[in-house]
């Protein structure tokens, strides 16, 4: 049903574009007010959140570790897996963000009818997936950069150059676009068909796949089959981005859907999961080092605490701890006959 329901707010997306441009003739708005609205929803909110993970209190360690801990000389330390210094820490940050370290290591499991039992097994496509995805998407952000600036700067034309590599067709067919579609169409399949993944999917996992794919079909169609005016294209973008827009009318409303998915996806980020891409600097599972043993870490949020010691205690209700036949105080204290015998004459407590 969530799946569903994503696919319907996607096709609903482009009808509302498409429709907007092509009957109602809302060129404006679709390829200059809500664009940038949409920038301006993404870096409010982008900073926002950041902000308000920032000032989360982390009053103790709490990374994620899978390894010996470093502790004697004799023991080997996992410095990945359990790091101790702040280098360690980076090596170990590294190796996630560039590589998906943790998702590597994932396992999933699934019940035997035959055996009776569980078993664990690798997702290794998963992350293949995922990485594939990630890269790809990286790419083509990057190849983009040539409609916004004159000239396009040399790391665009590398970008090209390495992603159209093997020169398919004409016009080259670029790599990361096959990729990116293989990618998410995977992504998805999966959250349908694999039980234990559905049953946790909710639409917030399906419509962003959903929004991607529907973003990469347009941006393909319009390079490999449909006719769009590139120069146009680069006008408006570069009148985007020196706060000038001007509106080519060359431009068809295929690009425009185009356009609105995209800033749509912007809109949206920094609500979504899809902010992983900037909290995974903020996990505290992630970015600290395991160094109890090592330092000792004071919840520098606590507030002053009147505290009560159990010596404190005892000496304020001993009698009471004695009536009730308590086995043993840590002091002798006098009984209440010798108590009263101690007094001063003509004193009462």
């Amino acid at each position: 049903m969530s799946a569903i329901f994503s696919i319907f707010a996607v096709l609903v997306l482009v009808l509302a574009a498409y429709l907007g441009v092509q009957v109602v003739k809302l060129h404006q708005f679709f390829g200059v007010y809500f664009p940038y609205a949409a920038i301006v929803l993404f870096l409010v909110g982008f900073v926002y959140r950041i902000l308000k993970w920032a000032k989360a209190p982390v009053p103790f360690r709490i990374p994620t570790t899978c390894g010996q801990q470093k502790s004697h000389d004799w023991l080997p330390h996992a410095k990945l897996e359990s790091p101790f210094t702040t280098m360690q820490v980076i090596g170990r940050m590294t190796l996630e963000i560039l590589f998906f370290r943790s998702l590597f290591r994932n396992t999933r499991s699934s019940y035997r009818e035959g055996d009776k039992r569980f078993v664990y097994g690798p997702t290794k496509w998963l992350w293949l997936a995922g990485l594939a995805f990630h890269y790809s998407f990286l790419v083509i952000f990057i190849r983009h950069f040539k409609f916004f600036a004159e000239p396009v700067p040399a790391f665009v034309k590398i970008a090209q150059d390495l992603d159209g590599f093997f020169q398919i067709g004409l016009p080259i067919l670029y790599l990361t676009d096959v990729v990116i579609l293989a990618a998410v169409t995977y992504l998805f399949l999966r959250r349908v068909f694999l039980p234990q993944v559905r049953y946790i999917s909710l639409a917030n996992d399906y419509f962003p796949l959903m929004l991607i794919l529907a973003i990469a079909i347009t941006g393909v169609w319009m390079r490999y089959f449909g006719k769009v005016d590139v120069v146009g294209v680069k006008t408006l973008a570069t009148g985007l981005i020196s706060l000038r827009p001007t509106i080519p009318p060359t431009i068809g409303a295929l690009f425009y859907v185009h356009l609105f998915l995209v800033s749509v996806l912007f809109a949206y980020f920094p609500w979504s999961k899809l902010m992983h891409m900037g909290g995974v600097f903020l996990s505290p599972t992630r970015n600290l080092a395991n160094n109890n043993r090592a330092v000792q870490h004071v919840n520098v949020w606590n507030y002053p605490v009147k505290t009560h010691s159990y010596a404190e205690y005892e000496e304020e209700f001993h009698g009471v701890m004695t009536k009730a036949g308590y086995p043993a105080l840590d002091k002798e204290y006098p009984s209440e006959a010798e108590g009263d015998a101690a007094k001063p004459e003509g004193k009462e407590e």
